[in-house]
């Protein structure tokens, strides 16, 4: 196979993956502004929609080059080890969603290049490996922290949060949570678009701009076609919680990762989102995260990295063997 079609193979995995990444994420940014009647359904997706191509578009340059130059020597990869990463992150990623399943796709997406590299013998910078797994450990727990103290500064600027007077909350804090949502929509194009569009910095394909712009349009695209199967599943499996709780959780959520982002960075989405909803539970002393989901979600995040890694290091020996090496 020459390699206009190995690269033409690239693309269409590439943006396939941003595709299932828009149905996977609309949950963690649009579910609790969702849950709680603050928008409608379409309106919610659409929004997510159009912030996650502007965030994909304007602020993933640092991200991309992250997963592109920064995991592995850029020099000794081919099309066909990429090729092979983003088919397995699309598959995992995918399954995962049918199964209704958050999980992340970013420790998904780092492990499947981890286990390609291995196959083929490429040198992997385990330094910026370590840097990513040294976010994702911290910022659950920042989350919760910030989570709680976020509910607590709400309680106090907002005090019908708490009253339940229906007067002032219909009107400030449904506002408050759809306005957060956009924001987690705009990080989420920032933080998640590069697992899709940033091997293409390997082997520089197009430029940052552009690969943000395509791959956050599908992942628009993906919002818009699926992403109804799991907003519904964290709209109201997950959480119980009140509209200053969410709008604290959601904000934090946004906050975490967007300071991630800030630094070439990223992290998972869901990870911040559940560990700012249990700060807003220790905020007002009582439960916020179903028990049985969120070991659901725990079984995903650890089996993610073995999977990724594991898939493509099988997927690329296969590759090779049946290439001719």
């Amino acid at each position: 196979m020459g390699v206009l079609p190995v690269v033409a193979m690239l693309v269409s995995l590439s943006l396939a993956f941003a595709w299932s990444m828009g149905a996977h994420y609309t949950g963690a940014v649009m579910g609790m502004p969702y849950a709680s009647h603050s928008i409608r359904l379409w309106p919610a997706l659409g929004s997510m929609a159009v912030l996650t191509i502007v965030g994909a578009t304007l602020a993933s340059h640092g991200v991309q080059q992250t997963v592109g130059l920064r995991i592995v020597d850029a020099s000794r990869v081919d099309v066909r080890m990429l090729v092979v990463v983003e088919f397995g992150a699309f598959l995992l990623t995918t399954v995962y969603t049918y199964y209704k399943v958050p999980t992340s796709t970013i420790q998904i997406l780092v492990f499947c290049i981890v286990g390609a590299a291995l196959a083929g013998s490429v040198p992997i910078d385990w330094n910026t490996v370590w840097h990513l797994a040294v976010t994702w450990v911290i910022a659950p727990p920042a989350a919760c922290l910030l989570g709680c103290g976020a509910t607590k500064a709400l309680d106090v600027l907002v005090p019908e949060a708490r009253l339940q007077d229906p007067t002032r909350q219909v009107v400030v804090l449904p506002r408050l949570l759809v306005l957060v949502g956009l924001a987690a929509s705009f990080v989420l194009g920032a933080n998640d678009v590069s697992n899709a569009v940033g091997v293409w910095a390997s082997i520089h394909l197009t430029t940052l701009l552009v690969a943000g712009l395509a791959g956050g349009l599908f992942m628009a695209f993906g919002a818009l076609s699926w992403g109804q199967r799991i907003l519904h599943t964290v709209a109201f499996d997950i959480v119980k919680m009140d509209l200053a709780m969410a709008s604290a959780a959601q904000f934090v959520q946004a906050l975490v990762v967007i300071l991630a982002v800030s630094q070439g960075l990223f992290t998972s989405m869901n990870q911040a989102l559940v560990g700012a909803m249990a700060g807003t539970g220790l905020a007002r002393g009582r439960q916020t995260v179903q028990t049985g989901t969120l070991l659901g979600i725990l079984k995903g995040w650890a089996i993610s990295p073995v999977t990724g890694a594991g898939l493509c290091f099988l997927l690329h020996k296969i590759v090779v063997l049946a290439s001719g090496g």
